[in-house]
C-alpha cells in the first residue's frame, strides 16, 4: 500500500519525478568536488571516486549496498564536521540505526524538514540519500561562504547575419530592377508596332519567296540524331536561391502536410496502443494489490523478524562490548602475575643460592686476618710507647739527680 502511495505521489509530480535523483545526484557531485572531498574523504580512506549516479537506486546499476551505506555515513561525517557542528565519524560495525538517526538529528538541527523514516537511509542509496547529502553539503558551502551564481553568457556578434540579408534584400532589389527594366520575349513578340514596321518594310522590299515547294534534302534519321544532340542545350534551367523566402514558405508547406499525413496514421496506432498500456497497467495493478493481500501476513512475520534480528544485534554488540573489557581487564590483570612471578623466582634464587654465603664467610676470614694484624700494629705501637715512657722517664730521673747535687764551699777570697 505504501507503494501504490508513492506512485501516485510520483503521477502527481510528473512523469520526470522518477529521474529527478539523477539530476540531484550530479548537483551533489559537483557540490563535493568544490568542497574538494575527493583529498579530504578519499584519499583520506583510500577510496575510489564516485560515479555521476553513485547514490542513485537503480534496477540498472549495480553496486554493493554495504559499501553504499559506509560510503554515505562516512562524506555525511564529513560534511556536517564541514558546516561546523562536531560529529564523530562512524565505524563499519558500528549500529546503522544509531549512526542513520544521528546524521537526521544533525540534519534537523540545521533547519531541514525530514519527513520519511530512518529505515530509507539504511540501503545506502536512493532519493532520500541523495537528499540528506545534497542539503549537507548546502550548508557546508554556506559555512565556506560558496554560492553558485548564474552563469553570464557571452553576448553573440549578429554582423554576419545582417550583413547576408542586407545582401539578399540588395540582391532581390536588383533582380526585380533588372526584370522591370528588359522587356519580356513575350512583349517583345506581341508588340504591334514592331510588326506594322517589319510588314511595311517586307511589303517595300521585292517579294524574295521561291517559285517552287521547298523540298528537306536531310536524312530523316541525321535529322533526329542532330536534334536528340541539341536538345539538352536548349532546355531552360533556372537556378533557385537559397535565400529565397518563397522557396522556406513552400517547403514549410510541403513538411506541414507531411506531418499531417505522418499524424493521421500514427494517431490510431497510438490511440490503440495507449488504450493496451492503460489495460496492461489496471492489470498489473490489480495484480500487485492481490499479492500484496495475500503476502501481508509473511510481510509482518518478516518485519517482526528483522525487528527481533536489530534486538538479538543490539544484544550482541553490548555483550561483546562486555566481553572486550573484560578481555582488556584479564590482560592487564595476567600482566600483574607474571611481573609477580618473575620478582618470586628472583627472590627464591637469590635465597637458594650459596655464592652470598661464602662471599661472607671470605669477608669474615679477611676480617679476622685484619684485625690479627691490627693487633700486632697495636703490640708494636703500645711497646714503642712503653719505651719511650721509660726512657722519658730516666731522663727524668737523671735531671733531678743532676739538679741535687750540693754547690762548692766558698773560699777564702769569698
Amino acid at each position: 500500500m505504501a507503494d501504490d502511495g508513492r506512485r501516485g505521489d510520483e503521477d502527481d509530480r510528473g512523469p520526470g519525478a522518477a529521474h529527478q535523483v539523477f539530476v540531484v545526484m550530479e548537483c551533489l557531485l559537483e557540490k563535493l568536488k568544490v568542497l574538494n572531498y575527493e583529498e579530504e574523504v578519499l584519499a583520506k580512506h583510500n577510496m575510489k571516486n564516485l560515479s555521476r549516479h553513485y547514490f542513485v537506486s537503480s534496477p540498472y546499476l549495480a553496486f554493493n549496498t554495504g559499501e553504499q551505506f559506509y560510503m554515505f555515513t562516512i562524506i555525511a561525517a564529513w560534511l556536517i564536521n564541514a558546516a561546523g557542528r562536531p560529529f564523530t565519524e562512524p565505524q563499519e560495525h558500528d549500529e546503522p540505526n544509531a549512526t542513520v538517526s544521528n546524521i537526521l538529528a544533525e540534519l534537523r538541527a540545521f533547519g531541514v524538514k525530514v519527513d520519511f523514516p530512518p529505515s530509507k537511509l539504511k540501503s545506502g542509496s536512493g532519493e532520500f540519500v541523495c537528499f540528506v547529502l545534497d542539503r549537507l553539503a548546502e550548508e557546508a558551502l554556506k559555512r565556506r561562504g560558496f554560492s553558485f551564481r548564474r552563469p553570464n553568457y557571452p553576448t553573440e556578434t549578429t554582423e554576419e547575419e545582417s550583413v547576408i540579408e542586407d545582401d539578399a534584400e540588395l540582391t532581390l532589389s536588383k533582380v526585380e530592377e533588372e526584370m522591370i527594366e528588359e522587356p519580356d520575349d513575350e512583349e517583345n513578340v506581341m508588340d504591334l508596332e514592331t510588326l506594322k514596321l517589319r510588314t511595311t518594310h517586307t511589303e517595300a522590299e521585292p517579294s524574295s519567296k521561291p517559285d517552287e515547294i521547298l523540298e528537306a534534302t536531310v536524312d530523316a534519321a541525321e535529322w533526329n540524331l542532330e536534334v536528340e544532340r541539341v536538345l539538352p542545350q536548349l532546355k531552360v534551367t533556372i537556378r533557385t536561391d537559397n535565400k529565397d523566402w518563397r522557396i522556406h514558405v513552400d517547403q514549410m508547406h510541403q513538411h506541414r502536410d507531411g506531418i499531417k499525413s505522418s499524424l493521421k496514421e500514427a494517431k490510431s496506432y497510438l490511440d490503440k496502443l495507449q488504450e493496451d498500456i492503460g489495460k496492461t497497467l489496471e492489470k498489473v495493478s490489480s495484480r500487485e494489490k492481490y499479492i500484496n493481500n495475500q503476502l501481508e501476513h509473511l510481510i509482518q512475520e518478516y518485519r517482526g523478524a528483522q525487528a527481533k534480528l536489530s534486538e538479538a544485534k543490539e544484544r550482541y554488540q553490548q555483550a561483546s562490548g562486555g566481553v572486550t573489557e573484560r578481555t582488556r581487564v584479564l590482560a592487564e590483570v595476567s600482566e600483574e602475575l607474571e611481573k609477580v612471578k618473575q620478582e618470586m623466582e628472583e627472590k627464591g634464587s637469590s635465597m637458594s643460592d650459596g655464592a652470598p654465603v661464602v662471599k661472607i664467610k671470605q669477608s669474615l676470614t679477611k676480617l679476622k686476618q685484619e684485625i690479627v694484624q691490627m693487633d700486632v700494629r697495636i703490640g708494636v705501637v703500645e711497646h714503642t710507647l712503653l719505651q719511650a715512657k721509660l726512657k722519658e722517664k730516666s731522663n727524668m730521673t737523671r735531671d733531678m739527680h743532676a739538679t741535687n747535687i750540693p754547690e762548692p764551699a766558698a773560699g777564702p777570697f769569698a
